[in-house]
């Protein structure tokens, strides 16, 4: 039985993973309704706003009447408030369906096991926690959110083989050291389109100019952190282009302007805190840290941070180069080794890590 349990919620979150980049600030889900033995309908969210995974799940099935003796399973639990749509956990007992088996509970306050709660009072029968590791790690950009009061943090960068971010530039005018390979910046690219946020500090705005958008890769770019204490990034800089929803984090008074947002802050308080206060509020779940080495540095040392994301690439840039954080925080007891992905060559690698609150 627990093997047919799983084979169907694996299908769930196979399903929900289709929603990736598209429904936050929702957190990924997908249904899957079983009768006999057999799958009659499955379905998935699909956009924030639109209907929820349970909904076109059960919309999917042609012979209604077969609902009354089905199984629902869900990657997370079944919301029991009206936000965007109505509550499914009323659609599944309007429909009849006498069995709902769960991945993960919502911790969302407005849900955490009030879904379950409302199926069992209307003699729904539920079992819940059936790859429970799994159905977390699907969102837990979403459930980090909702228990941390603040985004999922993953800081990320490239180094060369002697541990190295860039090569010392004092201006734009010297372009940066040239890491990542094509087949990299595509999937970094990939990995912004499905994060809520980006972040970087003034000197890498100035050094890079970068855009800090999706071009490599189908979706939407992610809303733009900056900070800039002093208003010191030209107008004419690509992250004031005001093409992408832009976020600036400034010590001063600024008047906002189309999608672009100034946000004064106290910066003789601890920054990062602030910023995160007001992110969250904004209902952004996911942010990525791409700023230099000392922004970086910063969220380590103040060990805001979920998730680390090294790339490291056989250029060799020598002892002049900008150092990338150090590396001890590997032996951290809290991390946890996710994964070494390589690429072209072995010397050309990304190693992730998570870590355990």
């Amino acid at each position: 039985m627990e093997e047919v349990e799983e084979k169907y919620m694996a299908r769930c979150i196979a399903l929900a993973r289709h929603g990736a980049g598209m429904v936050s600030p929702n957190p990924m889900v997908g249904a899957v309704i079983v009768h006999k033995g057999k799958i009659i309908g499955e379905g998935y969210h699909r956009k924030y706003g639109e209907c929820h995974a349970e909904v076109n799940a059960i919309a999917s099935v042609k012979e209604a009447s077969l609902l009354k003796e089905a199984t629902l399973y869900v990657n997370l639990e079944p919301c029991a408030h009206y936000g965007k749509t109505p509550p499914c956990a009323g659609l599944i007992i309007e429909k009849g369906i006498p069995r709902v088996v769960i991945g993960v509970m919502d911790p969302y306050p407005e849900v955490s096991g009030r879904g379950i709660a409302m199926l069992r009072e209307a003699g729904v029968a539920v079992t819940a926690g059936v790859m429970e590791k799994e159905a977390y790690t699907l969102n837990r950009s979403f459930m980090a959110s909702q228990t941390l009061k603040r985004p999922y943090i993953v800081l990320k960068w490239a180094q060369s083989a002697d541990g190295m971010m860039d090569r010392v530039r004092e201006d734009a005018s010297t372009p940066p050291a040239a890491l990542s390979s094509p087949g990299i910046i595509q999937r970094i690219h990939k990995q912004r389109a499905e994060t809520d946020a980006i972040m970087i500090g003034t000197r890498t705005a100035l050094l890079d100019n970068p855009s800090l958008t999706v071009r490599h890769w189908a979706g939407k770019s992610p809303v733009r952190v900056i900070l800039d204490r002093d208003l010191r990034i030209p107008p004419g800089y690509h992250v004031l282009d005001g093409r992408v929803r832009t976020l600036v984090f400034t010590g001063r008074e600024k008047e906002s302007a189309g999608l672009t947002e100034y946000i004064r802050i106290d910066y003789d308080c601890p920054v990062i805190p602030q910023v995160l206060s007001h992110l969250f509020a904004h209902r952004l779940n996911s942010l990525m840290v791409e700023g230099g080495a000392h922004l970086l540095r910063s969220f380590l040392q103040e060990e805001i941070w979920d998730e680390i994301q090294v790339e490291t690439t056989p250029v060799h840039l020598g002892n002049k180069g900008v150092q990338a954080p150090d590396i001890a925080w590997q032996h951290h007891p809290a991390l946890h080794h996710i994964e070494t992905i390589h690429t072209e060559t072995a010397q050309h690698y990304i190693t992730s890590y998570i870590r355990r609150h």
